[in-house]
């Protein structure tokens, strides 16, 4: 055909039993490739068995570097065997689907197996891009298989910027053991820093890490320009599965079959459903008699039972007759195909663009209310859900009865093309917004199956407007069938969706999301009212929420969002999504950082997103400042609170109003983790400021949760035969008589912390810190503890920096506390034994504690010998031995050291025996009571991009945090 010959370089790598013969130019001395032309090679490789397949493509130079390959034969002749490889399509970047290297399997007509998602990150510094040609090599597990040279094709590889492919091999080799990247060094500046590579691989659900952060530049570091990259196992992250099918579509050989409008398909298994898929093909698709083939991906739906396909466009030639579809399911060769032979045409058959294979049909009647401005002129669409599936969103085009639709106190009756949903539980119903009298007030919409009696119609009521200026604005409505308490069936969840602040990174489009949870998934809704009313939705830099009201689809797996690429800037750079859930008390978080645009990264306009899960809820904290003199604060003020099921992080008691007032009363509404019942909390102020001290007269804290409370309801009516009997009952006028019953409802749950006490420097205890037990609690109680603290006696031991200490036991701890007022006036100094007192609530036995300082003064090292701490209701001591520096010039560099302790026995045997069997004897006990944890910590390469500043960490997890730690001693190493 025209144009189908190439002058690029043209590559080939045969893959066999024994392994494969590695990427090969093909070239002779006479011009290669031309149009009809047969060229023939011969290449020298060792044994490789019987052959599986071919890996084949070019490098797109030259002026005509577009190919159409009909097939490929190979003769072993020390096998004497013939193989053929049918490819019969482009290798060009602007034909067909854009490819230039392809997989062939041995005797293959077949579309491809396995799509891998690749995404690649250019590092940020200074000339960190190339305009050379970057390949990669994916490896399977021990390096057995692997993908050959694939080359990235059409990526940008700019500085900062990911470039995102679609690389299609036959070979199944997730999770990839390594990754091969590198670049051919053939362009001026063709010097690359990669920062990593990210694999996706749809069958497995697996996404993997390869970090590199490293240049591949002859003139830069060690001169090499390809690297080996091995996977950060930790970033590692399990996805949904999908898998690869094949699918045709038939476009009949009838006058005018065919259709340029975009064509959408959805398949329905017994297991579930698909996305909603778009139909994209560079070359022209759907025409007269013609066969498509695509690769698709699909989770594990079970036995394929239906599928919906429509098109987009209603102009005169959009019309389309479609033939048959076939599905081939890549790896199991299960075969299914749907025969349709109809119209999607609104001016042929029944006028309908949307086509169920195979097809029954219901009759849905829509009722505009009689009220004042109640008809639309806006487009309507609707969804019928059933226990069996859905009908997806239907436009409400052809009315049946009425040429007006939507009209003042009309009923409007449709016929939707579907398969037997089952019993019909819900009706999802909206517009599009448009026009100028668009508003809408709905009475109710009835649904039958087709060919049943109005009387067997199920009656969804609304009763309510779809308008943006009236009623909660919202144009979309989820109705259930008639009964009470009708709002109460739908969940809202808010989304709150950020814009990145790169540049242009605004659209003008229209932003559609898709909820997938546990108990099922929500329909593709447009985002089309905020709730904090912003004129112009998906700015640069700025956060826009929405309120979707739906059915219950339980715990969130995944999102998709994306938008219909209109408008003049349809471009999108989306940073995250944020969804509550204030019903369920969760919030999820989906990071993305990426571009939804034609012209940006892969092209794509959707994306799938999944959660990170953060489980929090609402407090009400009200604190109460005592009404004596100089009892307010100017001080900055915290609190923790510990629960039953877990503790809080510290939370700032924070607002814009001069808080903490003499007399006055703060209410404060904190998010923050469900932690249970509350048993405690701890409250203090940092001391900063010109009158810092604080009377605080009570706390108390508010959740909401959820508990049996006791109701009247009105009895049901006795009989008149009751009444007769009953004699003596005087015939007065009837009083209603009730019942008490238990019902499970949500209650406000208070818990009351009384102190009445000051916090600060100059009164009673000196204590700025205290902590406070709910008033009803009787299993627990006050406790105090005498904490001594010895420092080692060898030279330079001692420290003047600020040392901190929390103690953990059975019940919670004690928080960090600074060691401030001991019974000697210059602390920690060599030899030296130093007493302080603790107060908190009685923590049980205890399990550890947690000792720092924050290295501040000349002197800051500090070598501790040991900790003791006597427990003053139970006259217990208990002892920490220590024996280690820390500071950041001694030892491991560490200024915090956790210790546990020890019986008294022990300590005995260390004063006896060898200090060296000793102190390896204490070593092991305390690493199996603890966990290593490996933290590395990128500083970025631009100028001035390091600190001579203290850092310091905090971990959070499931049980714990590890409290604050200084990280400068990994600083102190790599600067050496």
């Amino acid at each position: 055909m025209k144009g189908s010959g190439t002058d690029a370089d043209v590559f080939l790598n045969i893959f066999g039993e024994n392994g494969d013969t590695g990427e090969r130019r093909l070239d002779s001395d006479k011009d290669n490739f031309e149009r009809g032309s047969e060229d023939k090679f011969t290449i020298e490789a060792p044994n490789l068995g019987r052959l599986k397949k071919i890996t084949i493509g070019h490098n797109n130079r030259g002026s005509s570097a577009g190919w159409f390959l009909d097939k490929v034969v190979i003769d072993d002749m020390g096998n004497k065997e013939l193989y053929e490889f049918p490819v019969y399509n482009w290798f060009a970047l602007d034909e067909g689907d854009g490819k230039i290297q392809r997989d062939v399997l041995v005797g293959s007509t077949q579309p491809m197996g396995i799509v891998y998602n690749v995404q690649v990150m250019t590092g940020n510094v200074r000339g960190a891009g190339t305009n050379s040609k970057i390949h990669m090599v994916m490896h399977g597990a021990k390096g057995i298989k692997n993908s050959g040279k694939v080359f990235l094709e059409g990526g940008a590889f700019e500085r900062g910027l990911i470039d995102i492919f679609n690389v299609e091999i036959c070979e199944l080799m997730s999770p990839l053991s390594r990754v091969t990247i590198g670049h051919d060094n053939g362009a001026v500046g063709a010097g690359w820093y990669c920062e990593k590579v990210v694999i996706y691989c749809p069958f497995t659900g697996i996404e993997q890490t390869f970090p590199c952060g490293m240049w591949l530049d002859e003139d830069e570091g060690d001169g090499l320009i390809e690297r080996e990259l091995y996977e950060m196992v930790s970033l590692r992250q399990k996805k949904q599965k999908k898998y690869p099918w094949s699918l045709w579509i038939w476009t009949s050989d009838v006058k005018g079959a065919g259709t340029d409008a975009q064509v959408f398909l959805q398949i329905y298994g017994e297991k579930g459903k698909s996305d909603e898929m778009k139909l994209e093909n560079n070359s022209d698709s759907f025409e007269q008699g013609q066969v498509d083939k695509f690769m698709i991906e699909m989770p594990d739906i079970g036995r394929l039972l239906k599928l919906r396909i429509w098109h987009e466009k209603r102009h005169p030639f959009a019309g389309w007759h479609l033939g048959k579809v076939t599905l081939l399911k890549t790896l199991t060769m299960e075969k299914y195909s749907f025969e349709c032979g109809r119209w999607l045409d609104i001016n042929e058959d029944d006028n309908e663009i949307v086509r169920e294979l195979p097809a029954t049909g219901y009759r849905v009647t829509i009722c505009t209310g009689n009220v004042s401005g109640s008809g639309t002129d806006a487009t309507v669409f609707l969804n019928v859900l059933g226990d069996l599936g859905d009908t997806g969103d239907r436009l409400m085009i052809m009315s049946k009865n009425n040429v007006n639709k939507f009209e003042k106190g009309n009923h409007d009756e449709f016929l939707i093309e579907s398969v037997s949903l089952g019993q019909v539980r819900r009706v999802r119903v909206g517009h599009d917004g448009r026009g100028g009298g668009c508003g809408w007030y709905l009475d109710k919409v009835m649904v039958r199956e087709e060919g049943q009696p109005e009387s067997m119609a199920t009656e969804f009521p609304c009763y309510r407007w779809l308008d943006r200026n009236e009623d909660d604005g919202q144009i979309v409505r989820e109705l259930v069938p008639a009964g009470d308490g009708l709002r109460l069936f739908n969940v809202g969840y808010q989304i709150a969706i950020k814009t990145g602040s790169v540049n242009g990174a605004s659209s003008d489009s229209k932003v559609f999301v898709k909820l997938y949870g546990e108990k099922g998934d929500t329909s593709k809704v447009i985002l089309a009212v905020s709730d904090n009313d912003l004129r112009n939705y998906f700015e640069t830099g700025r956060t826009d929420i929405f309120t979707l009201e739906t059915s219950d689809i339980g715990k969130i797996n995944r999102l998709l969002i994306g938008h219909t690429n209109e408008g003049l800037r349809a471009g999108w750079f989306l940073d995250s999504v944020q969804i509550s859930v204030p019903v369920h008390g969760k919030q999820y978080m989906f990071p993305s950082h990426r571009w939804l645009c034609k012209d940006e990264a892969d092209g794509k306009v959707e994306v799938e997103l999944y959660p990170i899960e953060i489980h929090l809820i609402n407090y009400e904290v009200t604190v109460v400042t005592g009404d004596v003199r100089a009892g307010g604060t100017n001080a900055k003020v915290f609190c923790q609170i510990y629960g039953y099921e877990g503790k809080t992080e510290v939370l700032p008691l924070k607002s814009r109003s001069n808080s903490f007032e003499r007399g006055t009363t703060d209410i404060f509404k904190i998010e923050a983790q469900d932690v249970g019942k509350i048993y405690k909390i701890r409250i203090y102020h940092d001391g900063k400021g010109i009158g810092d001290g604080w009377f605080l007269e009570t706390v108390d804290i508010k959740r909401l949760t959820m508990a049996i409370v006791q109701v009247e309801v009105k009895k049901e009516e006795t009989s008149k035969k009751d009444k007769k009997k009953d004699k003596k009952k005087k015939k007065k006028e009837e009083e209603e008589e009730v019942e008490i019953i238990e019902e499970l409802q949500e209650v406000v749950e208070t818990f009351t912390f009384p102190c009445n006490r000051w916090l600060a420097r100059d009164e009673e205890d000196r204590e700025i810190v205290v902590e406070l037990l709910a008033e009803d609690n009787e299993d627990l109680e006050m406790n105090s503890y005498e904490i001594h603290v010895f420092t080692g006696t060898m030279w330079g031991a001692g420290t003047d920096a600020n040392v901190y200490v929390n103690i953990y036991g059975e019940t919670g701890d004690t928080g960090e506390r600074h060691l401030k007022k001991s019974n000697n006036l210059n602390k920690f100094e060599k030899g030296q034994e130093d007493v302080f007192d603790i107060s908190a609530v009685d923590l049980g036995t205890l399990k550890k504690l947690r000792i720092r300082h924050d290295n501040s003064q000349a002197s800051a090292g500090w070598f501790l010998d040991r900790v003791e701490i006597v427990d003053n209701k139970d006259d217990t001591t208990y002892f920490f031995p220590c024996n280690r520096w820390l500071a950041v010039d001694e030892d491991d560099g560490q200024l915090a050291r956790e210790l546990v302790p020890v019986d008294e026995a022990f300590m005995k045997k260390g004063d006896d025996d060898d200090e060296d069997d000793s102190e390896a004897t204490l070593g092991l006990e305390q690493k199996a009571m603890s966990t290593t944890y490996t933290v590395r910590i990128k500083t970025g390469d631009k100028k001035y991009g390091g600190t001579d500043a203290n850092v310091f960490m905090i971990l959070y997890g499931t049980k714990d945090d590890t409290g604050s730690f200084g990280i400068m001693s990994v600083f102190v190493h790599l600067q050496q």
